[in-house]
């Protein structure tokens, strides 16, 4: 019987490639790398083989969609930051089995869900930033699930997150799952970027707040007290995605009645106005 062993809310900004290269952002993200490292190895402890991550910059228009190659292979160049990354190699083996059966699961509840094998369906830098720094620790296989979702209801998202967890204990896979997404998400406007050092500050300083009250929530195990204000957070914090990978983690977690308690392991941090963080939740 397979298990989901750990399951963690990720940052997955530009600037930590950056920070792994020569010049003024050098070391800049070091913590957000070590939280990445620190959650794949825990994971690995945890005899996790398969990292399923819900990534805000893969975007649906319709039904959800799953990334379930059996391999992905090549150079990625970020059509939104082409001067941040740009011809990122990645070679990951994917787990196309456990795709298949989390849309499954996921039709089964009534969403309509699709697993695909497309090798020109490349994988999105939602998925490739945490792959690089976590497949450091361990060789893992990756499936991605789109989390960007325009015309979905966090009911819906909720059932993917359901999907996943009952995939994988249907399954034989020990299994790490990952929300791949910012906080708050108020970027700066381009007219104000540079003035305002915009690469290492928040936007806002009503969504800073809100991030970090959600942050205490989140460690006292407030679960079911954040769901409940999750629509209107990602509305007026401008929530990555909407927060769609996160309705994912908690639907996978046990929604409401969740009661762990959320470890940071990277402590917030504003990127270019928006709000970041690294944070693991313990599997009931």
């Amino acid at each position: 019987m397979g298990e989901l062993v750990l399951a963690a809310k990720c940052t997955h900004v530009p600037t930590m490639l950056m920070s792994e290269q020569p010049g003024r952002l050098e070391g800049a993200r070091k913590p957000a790398i070590d939280g990445h490292r620190e959650i794949a190895r825990r994971a690995k402890e945890l005899g996790a083989a398969t990292v399923v991550i819900c990534d805000t910059h893969w975007v649906i228009n319709a039904g959800y969609h799953i990334n379930a190659n059996h391999r992905f292979e090549g150079l990625f160049t970020s059509n939104e930051f082409p001067q941040f990354i740009q011809d990122l190699e990645y070679a990951y083996e994917g787990n196309a089995a456990l795709g298949d059966a989390i849309a499954s699961a996921a039709m089964d509840k009534g969403v309509f869900c699709l697993s695909h094998q497309i090798d020109s369906l490349e994988l999105e830098y939602g998925t490739l930033v945490p792959m690089r720094f976590m497949s450091r620790e361990a060789d893992f296989k990756v499936v991605s699930v789109a989390a960007w979702c325009t015309v979905h209801s966090y009911e819906t998202s909720r059932k993917i997150g359901e999907a996943i967890r009952e995939a994988v204990e249907a399954s034989d896979e020990k299994v790490l799952l990952v929300a791949s997404g910012s906080l708050s998400h108020k970027i700066w406007a381009n007219d104000d970027y540079e003035a305002n050092n915009g690469t290492f500050t928040i936007s806002s300083e009503f969504n800073r707040q809100v991030d970090l009250h959600v942050l205490e929530m989140w460690k006292r195990g407030e679960i079911a007290t954040f769901l409940k204000m999750l629509p209107e957070y990602a509305e007026y914090c401008c929530g990555e995605g909407s927060m769609h990978d996160t309705a994912m983690l908690f639907g996978a977690l046990g929604w409401d009645a969740y009661t762990g308690k959320g470890e940071v392991v990277t402590e917030y941090f504003p990127s270019s106005g928006t709000g970041q963080v690294n944070v693991i939740f313990p599997v009931e």
